[in-house]
C-alpha cells in the first residue's frame, strides 16, 4: 500500500510540478476522508491538481464551474415529466460522482453554496423530498479564489468548516515554472494520466489511516492547542470539537503517508495550518485577517511535551 501512495504522489508530481508538499497535503485530506479547499490566485494550477487527484485514484469525476447564475438544482438534480411513462424521472446533478471538482465555489450565492453542505456532510443529497445517496467514495475538492477579487462571495463560516484542509499553491520556483513553460501542455498531461488506484483500494487505504495509533501524550498535544486557542485573546473564537477531530485525522493519514504506525508530534505540525486556518480568525479588536498568523502562533507558543 505505501507503493501505491508514493506512485500516486509521484505521478500527481510530474503534472503539477515542484508543488510536491501540496501534494502530499491533498492526498492527506483525501486519506482522511475529508473535503479540500483549494484558495489562490486564478492560474496557479487548482484545476490541474483536482483533476490529477481524480484521474490518479481512478475515481469518477464531474466539475461544476460556479457563477453567480448557478442555481441548486444544477448541482442536485431535478425532476423531469416523462410523457412515455407518465411520470417524473429523476436525472442526477454532477454532485453524483466520487470526486466533485466545485470550481471557483465563491463566485456563485450562498443559496448556492448550501446546497452542498448535506452532500458534503452526510454524503447524500435531499431532492424534492426523496433523500438519495452519493457515491462511495465521495469527496468535494473545491477551488476559491481570493476573497478580495471582484465578483466572489466569501464562504461562511459554517461551510468553510466543512472543508477539512484549505490550502494554497502559491507560485512555482523557477526551475519549476521553466518545466512548465517549456514541457507538455497540463490538458495533454492530464489525458495521459493511468489510475494508480481505484475506490477499493483506496477505501482500504482510508481504513488503513483511521487505525493509525494515536497515543495519549499525543492526544494531550492535541487538547493543548484546542484549549489554548480557545483562551487566547487574540483569536476571535476557538477551535471547536469538529476542529479538533479534523487535526487527529489528518495527522493519521500524514503518518500514513510517511509511512509510519502511529502519529508523532511533528505529524500534527505538518497539517495544522492546512486543518486550522480556515477555521479561525483574529479577535476584532485585531482586525478580521486569516487564521495565518494564529496557526504558526499556536506551533510557537504550545509545547508538544507538557
Amino acid at each position: 500500500m505505501q507503493e501505491l501512495i508514493e506512485k500516486s504522489l509521484t505521478q500527481v508530481g510530474r503534472v503539477l510540478v515542484g508543488k510536491r508538499h501540496q501534494v502530499e497535503q491533498a492526498m492527506a485530506c483525501l486519506l482522511a476522508g475529508g473535503h479540500l479547499l483549494i484558495e489562490d490566485l486564478p492560474g496557479m494550477g487548482k484545476t490541474v491538481l483536482s483533476q490529477a487527484l481524480a484521474r490518479t485514484l481512478g475515481l469518477t469525476f464531474n466539475r461544476i464551474q460556479f457563477t453567480s447564475d448557478v442555481l441548486p438544482a444544477d448541482i442536485l438534480g431535478i425532476s423531469v415529466f416523462d410523457r412515455d411513462s407518465g411520470s417524473f424521472e429523476f436525472h442526477p446533478g454532477p454532485v453524483f460522482a466520487q470526486v466533485l471538482l466545485a470550481d471557483e465555489i465563491n463566485r456563485t450565492t450562498p443559496k448556492t453554496q448550501s446546497a452542498l453542505l448535506e452532500a458534503m456532510e452526510e454524503a447524500q443529497v435531499t431532492v424534492e423530498g426523496a433523500t438519495r445517496p452519493l457515491p462511495h467514495p465521495f469527496f468535494v475538492i473545491a477551488t476559491q479564489n481570493p476573497v478580495t477579487q471582484a465578483g466572489t462571495y466569501p464562504l461562511p463560516e459554517s461551510q468553510l468548516d466543512r472543508f477539512l484542509m484549505r490550502i494554497e499553491l502559491g507560485y512555482p520556483d523557477a526551475a519549476a515554472e521553466r518545466e512548465i513553460i517549456r514541457g507538455i501542455d497540463r490538458r495533454v498531461m492530464l489525458d495521459q494520466l493511468e489510475p494508480c488506484l481505484g475506490a477499493e483500494e483506496l477505501t482500504a487505504l482510508q481504513q488503513q489511516a483511521s487505525e493509525i495509533r494515536v497515543s495519549d501524550p499525543l492526544l494531550d498535544y492535541v487538547q493543548r492547542l484546542v484549549q489554548h486557542s480557545r483562551q487566547d485573546p487574540s483569536f476571535a473564537w476557538g477551535l471547536s470539537p469538529r476542529g479538533a477531530l479534523a487535526l487527529v485525522r489528518a495527522s493519521r493519514a500524514w503518518a500514513l503517508i510517511r509511512g509510519r504506525q502511529h502519529v508523532i508530534p511533528e505529524d500534527v505540525q505538518a497539517v495544522l495550518p492546512a486543518v486550522v486556518e480556515h477555521r479561525l480568525r483574529e479577535h476584532a479588536d485585531h482586525g478580521r485577517s486569516g487564521g495565518e498568523a494564529l496557526a504558526q502562533r499556536l506551533l510557537a507558543v504550545v509545547d508538544a511535551v507538557g
